[in-house]
């Protein structure tokens, strides 16, 4: 093999490690688990209160699109972090670079507003 291609070695390595402990882990927890079941056992429930009614309860669309928006905000501010660190390396094209970022993020947290998409009722 040529030296580029042992560099991949450790990546190999690490996949190999990884499936085998995942894998592992399935297989152990079969054989070592729980094996008696009971209706107390199986019964749900949540701090311990007793479940009532059925879990299928639809949520308001609204409350995944908050979620999502948060994710997609949350999402674009990581990327201001490297831009930080990187402040005065990356010079007046960064800089330049960044604020179009900054507007379209405006730009688009303005339009959730405006379209009321944060308005929770």
């Amino acid at each position: 093999m040529q030296s580029d291609q042992y560099s991949y070695i450790p990546i190999l390595m690490q996949f190999i490690l990884a499936v085998g402990f995942v894998v592992g882990t399935i297989i152990i927890s079969g054989k070592l688990g729980p094996k008696r079941t009971s209706e107390v056992k199986d019964k749900n429930f949540e701090c311990g209160i007793e479940s009532v009614g059925n879990a299928r309860i639809p949520f308001s669309v609204k409350y995944f699109l908050v979620a999502i928006l948060f994710v997609l905000f949350d999402v674009e501010v990581i990327f201001l972090y490297p831009w930080a660190v990187n402040f005065k390396d990356l010079g007046i094209e960064g800089m330049l670079k960044m604020v179009v970022f900054m507007a379209l993020l405006l730009v688009g947290f303005f339009y959730i507003i405006k379209k009321r998409a944060l308005d929770w009722e």
